[in-house]
C-alpha cells in the first residue's frame, strides 16, 4: 500500500512538473512577441535594418514623438478606437445577456429555432455581406461615422452563446420565481437580480468584444474615409504604407506598441473575472 500511495504521489507530482513546464513555456511564446515589440519599438530605423537584437535601444521618445506629432492624427484615432470599442463592449454584452436570459428563461413557440437560428449566424462570414453592408450605409448617410461599427456589433451570436451556457449553470430559475411572486417586474428582475449574477460571464466577454472592435481593420476601413474619423488600425496601416522616403519602421513598431497600451488596460481592470468566468460558463459534464 505504502509503494502504491508513494508511486501514486509521484505521479501526480509528475504530472503537475509536466503542466508547469508546458504552461511556462506558453507564456512564453505568448509574451516573447511583446518583448521583440517594444524592444523594437525602441529602436530608430536603420538599427531595424541591422537585424533583431535583445536589448533596447534610447530611440522610444522619438519614435513616440514623431507618431503624435506626424501628418496622421493618432490621438484622434485613439479617440475614435476607444469611442467604437468600449460601446461596442457594453452594448455587446448587455444586449447578448439580455437576448440569452429570454431564450433561457421563458417559455414561447419557435424558441427551439430562434436559437438554432441564431447560432447559424455565427457561420456567415462578414466578407459575404460587406459589399451589401456598404451600400446600405452610403445609402442612408452613415458613411464617415460610427454608428455602423457599433451598432451591428451589438448583434453577436458568440457572445450570445457563450452568455446562454453561462446561465445554464449559474442562473437558478428559482431565484427568478420568488423575484416574480415578490412583486418584481421583469426589468427589475433582469437589471437588478440577472445581470450582477451574470458579471463575470459580462467582464469576460467585454474584453474579448472590446479587444475585437479594437483590432478590427477590415469594416472600419470601408465605413471611414476621413483621417479625423478612422481609427487606430487603419492609421498604422497608413503609417505603414507610406513611401520609402517617409517609410519609419521605428514609428511603426512605436505606433503599434501605442496602441496596444489600452487594450491591456483594460484587460488589468477586468482579467480578475476571467478564470471564474471562462470555468463558470463551461458547459456542464
Amino acid at each position: 500500500m505504502d509503494k502504491k500511495k508513494s508511486s501514486g504521489g509521484m505521479n501526480i507530482g509528475l504530472r503537475r512538473a509536466i503542466a508547469y513546464i508546458v504552461l511556462i513555456l506558453l507564456s512564453f511564446l505568448c509574451l516573447f512577441w511583446f518583448y521583440v515589440l517594444f524592444i523594437n519599438a525602441t529602436r530608430s530605423n536603420g538599427e531595424l535594418g541591422k537585424g533583431f537584437t535583445a536589448i533596447p535601444s534610447t530611440h522610444l521618445i522619438e519614435n513616440l514623438h514623431n507618431v503624435l506629432t506626424g501628418t496622421l492624427p493618432m490621438m484622434r484615432g485613439m479617440r475614435n478606437s476607444l469611442i467604437v470599442s468600449g460601446f461596442t463592449a457594453l452594448f455587446c454584452t448587455y444586449f447578448s445577456v439580455m437576448t440569452a436570459f429570454a431564450i433561457q428563461a421563458y417559455e414561447f413557440k419557435a424558441k427551439n429555432a430562434i436559437f438554432t437560428f441564431i447560432l447559424m449566424i455565427m457561420m456567415i462570414p462578414t466578407q459575404v455581406s460587406a459589399l451589401g453592408f456598404v451600400q446600405l450605409v452610403n445609402r442612408m448617410g452613415l458613411a464617415d461615422n460610427f454608428i455602423p461599427l457599433i451598432v451591428p456589433a451589438i448583434a453577436s451570436p458568440v457572445v450570445f452563446f457563450y452568455m446562454k451556457q453561462y446561465m445554464e449553470s449559474n442562473l437558478p430559475m428559482s431565484l427568478l420565481e420568488a423575484a416574480r411572486i415578490d412583486g418584481a417586474g421583469e426589468f427589475y428582475i433582469f437589471n437588478g437580480i440577472v445581470l450582477p449574477l451574470m458579471k463575470p460571464a459580462i467582464a469576460v466577454q467585454a474584453i474579448f468584444s472590446f479587444v475585437s472592435s479594437w483590432n478590427n481593420y477590415f469594416t472600419p476601413s470601408l465605413i471611414l474615409h476621413k483621417d479625423k474619423m478612422k481609427t487606430l488600425p487603419i492609421l498604422i496601416a497608413q503609417l505603414r504604407a507610406a513611401d520609402w522616403l517617409k517609410f519609419d519602421m521605428g514609428q511603426v513598431y512605436a505606433a503599434i506598441a501605442f496602441s496596444i497600451f489600452p487594450v491591456i488596460v483594460v484587460y488589468l481592470f477586468l482579467s480578475r473575472y476571467i478564470v471564474g468566468g471562462v470555468s463558470a460558463g463551461a458547459v456542464k459534464g
